[in-house]
């Protein structure tokens, strides 16, 4: 699961990556860095070879501190065929074969599954040799793989700076302590001079909310200020955002998107820990080293500049422009707010970016439908974890076994029963594994711009994240429950078992943003993120149960650790049980015409209608 941001993760996730192995470092063009890869992957050279191995440097003077390192020898062909020798699978699923997948995807051997290094080749050899035992297709044409195509930019902090240029004095924000700023467009230099600054409140345009904050102003070239979270989150009573769980609006990603959508030239959120979930400090760790994306290829509007204020700077900031802050941040809670122009403040940024172009690899298997092979129910569930970091003492390979060696665990177990199942679904049924989740959903991000199969054509996606062993429970959790009309086919299932459907606990670390379905609910295809249980059965309602206590556990001593390793003495029936009501809905839905919707008002249905619109023409 991707990761929010806290100062002792962020450590953990951008150091695994000073381990992997570039095979040539190429100044000069992009043009002539994506050349040099296709010549790479077609003179065969294996993907984790592949990723990291050109920095683009476009111009830029960190040549000379790049050095090539030694390219990772060929896993050994045997690994995935050997790794199971003895295993005898069943046709369907059971806790003894999805320990086995688990035990392996998350054996030192692996490495920790970081994209770009010999563990990427190990898993995707294992995962191609899963489903070639159990007879699955290639899903993508002739192949069983995808390649991604992902760029990595990073601050030359040294190289840029921002001020705030006023008509008695200009205001530096020194970087790190005080500002934070990238870009996503790919340029190693960006520079801004005297663009205006306007205050847009928490920068929402939701229509379906009557809510526009960019209500009644042009900021095409202009820099936006804006405040971090949803008014919910600021605001002691009740608000026109009365749900406290991170909304959709509520995402920095989303604000940056949107100030893009408006022209903006650049974005700045002002950082508050009641609004985001985490400190400055994790903050800062995160975005002082490299961001993950997709290359910039005209697919959406892109910032040249976006980033943070520290909130500790933001009242002197608007002060100096004649503003009252704390005025305007209550302001901006109010549905009849209006943007506010920071009268004689200017913006002057000078941008140097680092950026590295590479590659990794999606899984893609399918077992084509006996009526309606075009339509499809896909089932997905992220391979990469973090890697091994060499520089750590003592037990340093993060292992993801819950995170996310379970997840893939469940996809094959239910794919195995699948490819039994006689006779066969109606509709196709795809397994998509995909790579760069914990850096941004990076793969699923790119299969949704380059499907396999039509995304109108796509009957829903159901993914898995984190599958926590507690045995029994009384409850199955949806997330975002409520979201469409998915909900009324797993409801009975669920009853079946003796058990209730449940949302998820109010939180603002909200998982349905955290997880690869996302990218399919923003293409506008219905999803599934079904958490399983987090009540024990058995346990009385005062008493410790045991269910949440693991889990609790898991997230504060495990998750994104060396210690999410395999335990042989893992109670899985619950997860088994899961993993039944999971492969129930895709196969309701497989012999069935029913194309699920959401539900009237979410931000996803009108994604979903202009789909299918678009689709009809």
């Amino acid at each position: 699961m991707e990761s929010l941001p806290t100062a002792d993760r962020f450590d953990e996730r951008d150091e695994r990556h000073d381990h992997a192995k570039p095979i040539a470092i190429v100044c000069g063009s992009d043009t002539f860095a994506f050349g040099m890869t296709k010549f790479l992957r077609q003179s065969g050279i294996a993907a984790h070879a592949r990723m990291s191995l050109i920095a683009v440097c476009l111009g830029m003077d960190v040549c000379a501190g790049l050095q090539a390192r030694e390219i990772i020898p060929e896993a050994a062909p045997s690994t995935a065929k050997t790794a199971t020798q003895g295993i005898g699978f069943s046709p369907t699923i059971s806790a003894r074969d999805f320990a086995a997948h688990v035990k392996i995807l998350a054996s030192d051997e692996f490495g920790g599954r970081a994209p770009g290094t010999a563990g990427e080749e190990k898993t995707l050899q294992y995962l191609v040799a899963q489903f070639q035992r159990m007879g699955l297709a290639p899903g993508n044409g002739e192949s069983y793989f995808q390649t991604v195509t992902v760029m990595t930019s990073s601050t030359d902090v040294r190289r840029s700076s921002m001020q705030i240029v006023l008509p008695e004095k200009h205001q530096e924000l020194l970087f790190g302590t005080q500002m934070l700023i990238a870009t996503r467009t790919g340029k190693s230099e960006t520079v801004l001079q005297d663009s205006p600054m306007v205050f847009v409140g928490f920068g929402i345009n939701a229509p379906g909310q009557n809510w526009n904050d960019y209500a009644d102003i042009d900021i095409k070239g202009k820099t936006v200020v804006m405040l971090s979270g949803a008014p919910d989150f600021h605001m002691a009573a009740a608000t026109p955002y009365e749900n406290h769980r991170l909304n959709f609006y509520a995402r920095p990603n989303y604000k940056f998107e949107e100030a893009a959508r408006q022209g903006a030239a650049a974005a700045l959120i002002i950082h508050d820990k009641r609004g985001t979930g985490y400190d400055w400090y994790a903050l800062q760790k995160r975005w002082s080293k490299a961001q993950f994306d997709l290359p910039a290829d005209g697919a959406e509007s892109r910032l040249p500049v976006q980033g943070w204020i520290n909130g500790d700077v933001a009242p002197s900031l608007f002060a100096s422009a004649g503003l009252d802050f704390s005025r305007l941040r209550a302001a901006a809670g109010q549905r009849d707010f209006k943007p506010v122009v920071l009268t004689d403040a200017k913006l002057d940024i000078a941008l140097a970016s680092r950026i590295v172009i590479g590659e990794s690899r999606n899984v893609i298997a399918k077992l084509v439908g006996s009526k309606y092979p075009n339509e499809a129910i896909i089932y997905s569930a992220h391979w990469d974890h973090l890697g091994t970091h060499p520089n750590e003492p003592g037990n340093n390979i993060y292992h993801g076994a819950i995170d996310n060696a379970s997840g893939v665990a469940g996809v094959l177990e239910i794919a195995a029963q699948f490819a039994t199942q006689n006779p066969k679904p109606e509709r196709s049924i795809v397994f998509l594994i995909p790579t760069f989740e914990e850096e941004g959903l990076i793969g699923s991000k790119f299969y949704t711009r380059h499907p396999s199969i039509p995304l109108q054509d796509i009957v829903a996606d159901i993914n898995f994240d984190v599958l926590v062993p507690i045995g029994p429970a009384r409850d199955f959790v949806v997330v975002g429950l409520g979201y469409s009309t998915l909900d009324a086919i797993v409801k009975p299932l669920v009853a079946a078992q003796g058990r209730v459907i449940a949302a998820e606990d109010v939180s603002q670390a909200d998982s349905f943003y955290r997880s690869d379905h996302l990218s399919f609910a923003l293409a506008g295809v219905p999803v599934l993120y079904m958490a399983g249980g987090t009540r024990s059965q058995g346990m009385s309602l005062r008493s410790q149960d045991f269910a949440q206590s693991t889990r609790s556990d898991y997230g504060n001593h495990r998750y994104h650790t060396p210690a999410d390793k395999f335990d042989p003495h893992w109670d899985l029936r619950g997860i088994v049980q899961d993993l039944q009501v999971s492969y129930a809905v895709g196969a309701t839905l497989a012999n069935s015409r029913e194309w699920p919707k959401y539900q009237a008002g979410t931000v996803y249905r009108s994604i979903s209608d202009s789909l299918h619109a678009a689709s009809a023409h």
